[in-house]
């Protein structure tokens, strides 16, 4: 202390003496060394630098003038905090455009505009004067219309629950069956034409089955309701388990064409007997969804035409001399346009047509995905990229299972399984051939899961998840038009 006082005070004799020298110890300089006497005496604290905006201390703020550095990681170091990468995310994007548009230019100066509107009529119809695939959509009103007066029949006890369900399961058998058969057999009709309308009659009938299962509860618990009513003898109205509300419909309330075909027509697999409303049609949303409908259609025509219709064509030598170096190239020139045009048609599916639909249908519930691009496990995709058929499978088929007794692993492989059929229903019975590529795909994700959740974490397991997207489509995309181009042309030039 006597050591560090006595620095002080030569310190102080010093700036006095250079003070008396200068003629005078009233100026700015004094009153300086003054205040820097008295922060080193420490009868004070050391005065604090002013810092401008960025948190660096002002020039000429004493000593402070020469700290410039301070303890902090770098941006790209995890423990920096930093998050904010959207430079890189519009550098990404702005490569991948003119990654595309050389891409674009080549196929361009290559094979010239292939883009035909005339074309897209003929996968739709072979004879102008004949439209299979839209009288398939029209008689499918008769088994809606069957699977309606089942359910009356049912509500006023005129017919017993077995036999409703008998009823119920032949109607679903033949929504099934019937389209299926006149599009194996029926040589008029497309093989587009026979997707649109197998698409349409699965939809139908996984709708039909929600209205059975749904009615059925209702009737369950309206019969569990009146029973509590009778014992308790309350005299209290037991409809649907509780009593009427005013703006909602009650069970059997509910079985009106005008419920029935509120709900076919309504973008969702899973009925409900008060649906959530929206009140009123936004005009300016509905019509940006109509144009992003059609320019999306358009888009999605040309990409195909343009990029995928050359790439697939060429690939078909390569697969018929088993040259496996080209087959994976052509593989991977294919999966970027394939990728590009399965995004176009999400966007155009799940956002523009289901929320045109549920807008001019005041439907309120517009969860149609979820952030599936963000998906770190292969489950999480499944579970957030289609909200309807997930919504559809978790209600009627994973958890009646799980209540049944059986484990969640059995119901979940089940839930894939149906998954599987449907796929491989909508593509080998318009091709006409059955070779389970795309069932087996489907059954693949099962194993596929396992690795992705137990190997890949965090952003390993998103890039994971992308890359079998990227890679699992084409795949099956070219499987499927290698069968395809074998089983019809080479034979009919074979049998030529």
């Amino acid at each position: 202390m006597g050591d560090r006082g006595g620095a002080g005070g030569s310190r102080r004799r010093r700036t006095g003496s250079r003070s008396s020298s200068q003629g005078g110890g009233g100026g700015p300089a004094a009153a300086e060394e003054e205040v820097r006497d008295v922060g080193a005496g420490g009868d004070a604290p050391a005065p604090v630098p002013e810092k401008d905006k960025d948190g660096d201390a002002v020039v000429g703020s004493g000593h402070w003038d020469l700290r410039c550095h301070r303890v902090q990681d770098s941006l790209f170091s995890s423990d920096s905090g930093f998050s904010n990468y959207r430079g890189i995310l519009n550098w990404c994007v702005v490569m991948l455009i003119l990654s595309n548009a050389r891409l674009f230019l080549e196929n361009l100066i290559k094979y010239g505009i292939l883009v035909d509107p005339i074309q897209v009529v003929s996968l739709f119809l072979k004879d102008p004067y004949s439209w299979p695939a839209l009288c398939l959509v029209i008689v499918a009103n008769v088994f809606a219309v069957a699977a309606f007066h089942v359910e009356k029949r049912l509500a006023v006890g005129a017919l017993t629950e077995q036999a409703g369900l008998l009823l119920h399961m032949v109607n679903l058998a033949t929504i099934l069956c019937f389209p299926a058969s006149v599009a194996f057999l029926l040589e008029s009709i497309t093989p587009v034409g026979s997707v649109l309308a197998l698409a349409v009659y699965t939809i139908l009938f996984l709708k039909l089955f929600s209205y059975r299962d749904v009615n059925l509860w209702c009737r369950e618990h309206r019969a569990s309701a009146k029973a509590k009513a009778k014992a308790a003898s309350t005299g209290k109205k037991a409809n649907g388990g509780a009593a009427q509300v005013m703006g909602t419909v009650n069970y059997p309330d509910n079985l009106t064409y005008r419920d029935l075909y509120y709900f076919l027509f309504a973008p969702t697999l899973c009925y409900e007997l008060n649906f959530p409303r929206s009140p009123r049609i936004r005009k300016r949303f509905l019509l940006r969804r109509l144009f992003e409908m059609l320019f999306f259609t358009q888009l999605q025509v040309g990409l195909i035409q343009q990029w995928m219709v050359p790439t697939i064509q060429n690939s078909m030598k390569p697969f018929k001399d088993m040259d496996y170096s080209r087959i994976i190239e052509r593989l991977l020139k294919l999966a970027v346009p394939n990728h590009l045009i399965w995004l176009i048609f999400f966007y155009w599916l799940f956002h523009s047509c289901l929320n045109a639909v549920a807008e001019l249908m005041q439907f309120g519930d517009r969860e149609f995905y979820r952030d599936w691009w963000n998906a770190e496990s292969v489950t999480y995709f499944w579970q957030n990229w289609n909200i309807p058929v997930h919504k559809w499978c978790l209600r009627h088929f994973y958890k009646p299972m799980v209540r049944r007794g059986y484990s969640k692993w059995i119901a979940k492989v089940g839930v894939f399984l149906a998954s599987a059929f449907f796929h491989e229903y909508l593509v080998s019975i318009p091709l006409r051939m059955f070779r389970l590529w795309a069932f087996t795909g489907m059954m693949a994700q099962i194993p596929l899961a396992w690795i992705v959740s137990r190997f890949f974490r965090g952003n390993y397991g998103n890039a994971a998840v992308w890359l079998t997207l990227i890679i699992g489509q084409p795949v099956a995309v070219l499987m499927y038009v290698h069968d395809y181009y074998v089983l019809h042309h080479e034979a009919q030039s074979t049998g030529a």
